[in-house]
């Protein structure tokens, strides 16, 4: 099937399967007389893998280490669990960095009058040489 046929059946749009040979997540079986890339069964079944473990937040280096795990049969599944539980302590960090923007966010936005007034904590903030959440944690220890 040719690259657009590849796309409807793997959910992936044709741009990402360009992108996902560039990186060298995929290679296709080859290429029709015309230039042409092909892709068949494997190829469809391949590009799932990727858009699943792509929707879960993997990196494309972590994809491509776990493809090559599931393409081998005699792998350890311990080395599957180490990478997953690599990318949970990511995103533990990430939530935990998120939380503070929120936090700090709230705070600000909650001290600001939103009224016709210039003056505004939140731009004072961004402006500020300082740390901003820390000067929210300090605002709200204080208040």
């Amino acid at each position: 099937m040719n690259i657009g046929e590849a796309a409807r059946e793997s959910g992936v749009t044709a741009k990402m399967i360009r992108y996902y040979e560039s990186v060298d997540l995929l290679a296709p079986k080859g290429r029709t007389d015309a230039g042409y890339r092909v892709y068949g069964k494997q190829e469809i079944h391949t590009l799932r893998f990727i858009r699943q473990a792509r929707h879960l937040g993997f990196s494309v280096d972590d994809i491509r280490k776990l493809l090559g795990l599931w393409q081998d049969h005699s792998r350890a599944s311990s080395e599957v669990k180490t990478i997953a539980l690599q990318h949970v302590a990511d995103l533990e960090r990430r939530i935990a960095e998120l939380s503070e923007m929120r936090d700090t966010l709230t705070h600000l936005a909650h001290h600001c009058h939103g009224d016709a007034r210039p003056d505004c904590p939140i731009l004072e903030s961004l402006a500020s040489t300082g740390d901003c959440h820390g000067h929210a944690q300090s605002q709200s220890r204080q208040g």
